[in-house]
C-alpha cells in the first residue's frame, strides 16, 4: 500500500470525523434502549470486539445493524432473549460468520501446517 492510500484509508481527518459522528449517534441509539436490550447489546459488543480484524468497519456495520435489530424487537415489544435466543455466544458467532475476524484462519492454516509436513498426504 502506498504511503498515500494508507493515509486516505486511516487518517484522513474527514473521514475520522464522519467516523466519529456515526458513532457518537449509536451509541445514542444504544443509551435509548430499554434496559435489557443495552445489556445484552453491551455484551456482545464486547463479545465481537474480541474477533475484530483490519480496521473494524466490518464489525461497526455488523453493531450497527444489531442496534436496528434491537430497536425493532423493543418497539414490538419483545423480550431480548426473542431476538437472541437463549444461546447469544451461538447468536454471535452466525453474525461473525459474515464478516472478517481474525481467528477465521487459525483452521486453514492448523491444516497447511500439518499437510505440508507431510506433503499433503493424511497419516494412517
Amino acid at each position: 500500500m502506498a504511503l498515500s492510500d494508507f493515509f486516505n484509508k486511516y487518517l484522513n481527518p474527514i473521514k475520522i470525523m464522519e467516523g466519529k459522528r456515526e458513532y457518537k449517534e449509536h451509541v445514542e441509539r444504544v443509551k435509548a434502549l430499554p434496559e435489557d436490550y443495552r445489556f445484552v447489546f453491551e455484551k456482545i459488543q464486547r463479545y465481537m470486539w474480541k474477533h475484530a480484524d483490519g480496521d473494524g468497519k466490518d464489525m461497526m456495520s455488523l453493531q450497527y445493524d444489531l442496534i436496528g435489530l434491537f430497536e425493532e424487537g423493543a418497539e414490538s415489544s419483545k423480550h431480548v432473549l426473542d431476538i437472541t435466543g437463549e444461546d447469544v455466544a451461538g447468536f454471535c458467532d452466525e453474525l461473525l460468520k459474515n464478516v472478517n475476524t481474525w481467528t477465521r484462519s487459525w483452521p486453514e492454516k492448523l491444516n497447511n501446517d500439518v499437510m505440508s509436513r507431510f506433503g499433503g498426504s493424511r497419516i494412517r
